[in-house]
């Protein structure tokens, strides 16, 4: 797909987004997330839900778990402009809640249209409700994320061949430090993937 036709494609789907009205969460909202990066990135980041600072500014991994994220990025040679970042759910759930099954249900459409127009060739799950979603979407059987995280499972979507990796919530390494190593080994095999996938 032709780069300008991405564009429009992800700037209508964002126009959409913002005028959403599927589930609830649009009455709490400030803003919704859509999502933000390269359309013709490699590698999709994939999180739950906005937080509160998320919510504020419009955009995702802006607050105290997107500190964390650019850390670990700045720390292994990537940087946010390598990538496309979004979630599964684009509106924050009020006192950063889990998201519900029924609005993921709502949202998730959303994921999948993004997904078809970046067409990535490795995808990165942060957190247990994106890993569950995307590993049901390839059929990968999920647990748990202590289970699944920091490994590389290969999986078919559009016709192709994708890397799919899970990691824990970069949210997660604020309450448990030790964390921060797992989610750094998680994104330095995403990107020893992108390495890999510009060599071939």
């Amino acid at each position: 797909m032709e780069s300008h036709l991405k564009n429009h494609l992800m700037q209508q789907l964002i126009a959409e987004i913002s005028l959403c009205r599927k589930c609830s969460l649009w009455k709490t909202r400030k803003n919704p997330v859509p999502g933000e990066g390269d359309i013709n990135a490699l590698v999709v980041f994939i999180g739950e839900a906005p937080g509160r600072w998320e919510d504020i500014e419009g955009k995702p991994f802006v607050g105290s778990a997107g500190d964390i994220l650019n850390r670990i990025l700045r720390k292994i040679g990537l940087s946010r402009g390598d990538i496309y970042i979004t979630n599964l759910v684009k509106c924050r759930p009020p006192g950063n809640r889990d998201p519900h099954p029924s609005e993921i249900e709502s949202c998730s459409s959303y994921l999948d249209r993004q997904l078809n127009i970046i067409k990535p060739k490795i995808i990165l799950t942060l957190g247990r409700h994106s890993t569950s979603y995307m590993f049901s979407k390839v059929g990968l059987t999920f647990r748990s994320i202590s289970e699944v995280q920091g490994k590389i499972y290969e999986a078919k979507l559009w016709g192709s061949k994708i890397h799919l990796v899970a990691s824990y919530h970069p949210a997660a390494a604020l309450y448990n430090m030790q964390l921060e190593k797992e989610i750094e080994a998680s994104m330095k095999l995403v990107r020893d993937s992108i390495n890999r996938v510009r060599e071939s």
